[in-house]
């Protein structure tokens, strides 16, 4: 959503600047954590960042990009220089946070370092003498931060605009990785697709809203869901791969066929429960057994509740979307 928006802004005619946070990472964001974040590596950062890019050319044109990474200023800081940094603003004005406050009301620690990262990201702001910074709602403080920082280096404070966070795939909480309840930017076509085929009906305006622009959906939950799948895949893979996902989707659901294509598993035993975890369907044997008994796994189509010994070619379905064909020779 935030990129659909810098995407807007470099269609006027202004270049967005996309900075990597690969110094900051090593602080760790803490907006919204109950606890303190994991310091990333150097190397860790920079494997993200790569994903990053992946992703984001995918809404930004590269041409109208200034990718900059905040080590540049940030790294070669010396301790004069951050004391400096450090006397813009009060601790006060850092501990008033939402999550800072919480953690400190339950008596969970606060690492000195968290406290950095306000000031951090706030100075990358001073850095590229920002016009507008974007974010979700849950960066409203840093971004405010940024003004006040930039203010008192004496610039020309940024704008600020932010955004709703959309839900995930459950409906209730925001989309995250680490809550396995994401759509995934470069997924294949017929991921994304299903993925928003299975939101909760009430979650499908929002998307088309947030997502497409489209403030009307169709009154029957199937086809708006469709509309919004079809759409999505459209503008991350194109028309062609939108139709053949949606041709896909019915085939598989609507008519209760098979995929075309379906990966296959030499198991270390072949029975039922090995191959669904092996699979990765299921975390344990004892999940893996409740979804037998919950009806929710099927051998070649057919639902079956018992740990059976399969054949050389049997296809095990878990849910809608999990296929495996199973290979012994």
């Amino acid at each position: 959503m935030v990129l659909d928006v810098l995407r807007l802004f470099q269609d006027e005619g202004h270049t967005a600047v996309l900075i990597i946070g690969d110094y900051t990472a090593q602080i760790g964001d803490p907006s919204g954590r109950s606890q303190t974040r994991p310091v990333l590596s150097p190397e860790q950062v920079q494997d993200n960042a790569q994903t990053y890019f992946k992703q984001a050319f995918k809404i930004l044109d590269p041409d109208r990009t200034e990718v900059r990474y905040n080590s540049e200023w940030l790294a070669g800081m010396t301790a004069a220089d951050v004391l400096r940094l450090l006397g813009k603003q009060t601790l006060q004005s850092v501990l008033q946070r939402e999550d800072f406050a919480q953690r400190l009301k339950e008596g969970h620690p606060i690492g000195a370092h968290e406290i950095l990262y306000p000031f951090s990201q706030a100075y990358d702001s001073v850095a590229v003498d920002a016009d507008l910074e974007i974010g979700g709602t849950d960066q409203l403080f840093n971004l405010l931060y940024g003004r006040d920082i930039m203010r008192n280096y004496g610039k020309t404070p940024q704008d600020v605009a932010v955004f709703p966070l959309l839900e995930g795939l459950d409906g209730v909480n925001k989309m995250s990785k680490s809550l396995g309840n994401y759509i995934g930017i470069t997924e294949p076509p017929g991921e994304i697709y299903g993925k928003v085929m299975s939101i909760p009906d009430a979650m499908t305006a929002r998307y088309a809203r947030l997502l497409l622009q489209i403030d009307e959906v169709a009154a029957d939950p199937r086809d708006a869901k469709a509309a919004v799948a079809r759409g999505l895949v459209e503008r991350l893979h194109g028309p062609a791969a939108a139709a053949e996902a949606e041709a896909e989707w019915e085939r598989r659901f609507r008519q209760r066929q098979q995929p075309i294509e379906i990966p296959e598993l030499r198991p270390s035993q072949p029975n039922l429960i090995t191959v669904i975890l092996e699979a990765g369907f299921a975390k344990s044997a004892s999940e893996a057994r409740r979804l037998l008994q919950q009806g929710g796994v099927r051998a070649n189509g057919e639902k079956t509740a018992d740990d059976r010994q399969l054949s050389d070619g049997d296809v095990v379905s878990v849910g809608k979307r999990n296929f495996v064909r199973v290979r012994l020779a």
